[in-house]
């Protein structure tokens, strides 16, 4: 009896020991898994974006509402535009962004006029908003939509706006990304390296349209950038961007060479001649007018095409010095990396008179 007494105890200890070792695997097993799993199936991320606020957004974002007409042309430089789920009016209407990409057409614009329409934009039902307009993100924000602010106003601002629309498509868009930064350092240091021992720097005067000759670019601004970076100078001191002048300060700057957005040579040489007092300046007389061109957007502000419009310049400002610069091979090439359209020469062409496109 007392044999089988300590038997039962010894089976009961080992049934005990057993239980407990199960048991505290167990725990082990279930801690470990539930960690393993709050990391692997984490489904968002935050970004930080171009006004400093960080903002949680998806982790694989297969829809965007994209409000800023600009970042509309980089989604599409990144390969993103598929993704695209609302748009802005101007983008649908852009000639070059059309043919590149028909599919825009498709893409819904939730705005009347110049007002967005929350309920329209609901509606399409986006992951992720980008704006860069203060009243827009605050309606997207209310509606509780993760929206980030992609302004900039100076060409880091643009690498770094360019950065932040890939991290928020995912994919391979970061990849593109870090491509097309090289291809603005490159262009940028090759006009440096052209320009080394020239000491002259044209004073460029950039006016914004033909519609009103009196706005301008000054300091402190993009256009201010692609101006020195192409070797020259701002015609004006003012700073700013689309800044009002009078047209007496205008003709006080004396630009060596006038640049004008959303126009053909023609068109901009046509308005400064009609201007009493502009057609007096030399750079008129002269025939240093000249239109802006302009691609999927133009190519003068808020661009991801700023790495041809450097190219673009300097050889306006210095055509001695870029004489072996072809930019119809340059913007082919582009169009065929990035976008992957192939520009005929004719298509090159058109864009860098500022012409629309007529034929392929």
């Amino acid at each position: 009896m007392k044999k089988n007494r300590t038997m039962h105890r010894l089976v009961l200890g080992l049934v005990s020991v057993a239980t407990l070792l199960v048991v505290a695997t167990g725990c082990g097993n279930s801690s470990s898994s539930k960690k393993s799993s709050s990391s692997s199936t984490s489904t968002t991320k935050v970004v930080t974006d171009m006004s400093g606020k960080k903002v949680k957004i998806p982790k694989k974002v297969t829809r965007v509402a994209d409000l800023w007409h600009a970042n509309n042309q980089v989604v599409l430089l990144l390969g993103g535009q598929k993704k695209l789920v609302a748009t802005t009016q101007m983008i649908q209407q852009q000639p070059w962004f059309k043919t590149v990409y028909p599919g825009i057409s498709k893409v819904k614009a939730p705005f009347a006029g110049q007002d967005l329409q929350v309920e329209a934009l609901l509606k399409t039902k986006p992951q992720v908003v980008i704006s860069s307009d203060p009243g827009q993100i605050k309606q997207a924000r209310n509606a509780k939509l993760p929206t980030v602010n992609a302004m900039y106003q100076n060409f880091a601002g643009l690498r770094k706006s360019v950065n932040l629309t890939a991290d928020v498509l995912g994919g391979k868009a970061p990849k593109v990304a870090k491509e097309y930064q090289k291809t603005l350092t490159n262009n940028i240091n090759y006009v440096k390296s052209n320009l080394k021992g020239v000491s002259i720097k044209p004073k460029v005067l950039h006016i914004v349209s033909t519609a009103n000759l009196d706005i301008v670019d000054g300091q402190n601004t993009i256009v201010n950038d692609w101006i020195k970076d192409a070797g020259g100078q701002n015609a004006l001191s003012q700073k700013g961007n689309m800044i009002t002048l009078t047209t007496e300060q205008l003709a006080k700057s004396n630009p060596d060479v006038i640049i004008v957005g959303q126009a053909t040579d023609a068109a901009a040489r046509k308005a400064l001649e009609k201007n009493p007092v502009l057609s007096k300046l030399t750079a008129v007389k002269e025939g240093h007018v000249y239109g802006n061109p302009q691609g999927t957007f133009p190519w003068d502000r808020y661009s991801a095409e700023e790495a041809l419009q450097v190219l673009w310049a300097a050889k306006k400002l210095h055509p001695a010095d870029f004489k072996n610069l072809n930019m119809t091979t340059k913007t082919k090439q582009f169009y065929s990396k990035y976008y992957k359209y192939n520009l005929s020469t004719t298509q090159a062409n058109q864009i860098l008179a500022g012409e629309n496109p007529t034929t392929k």
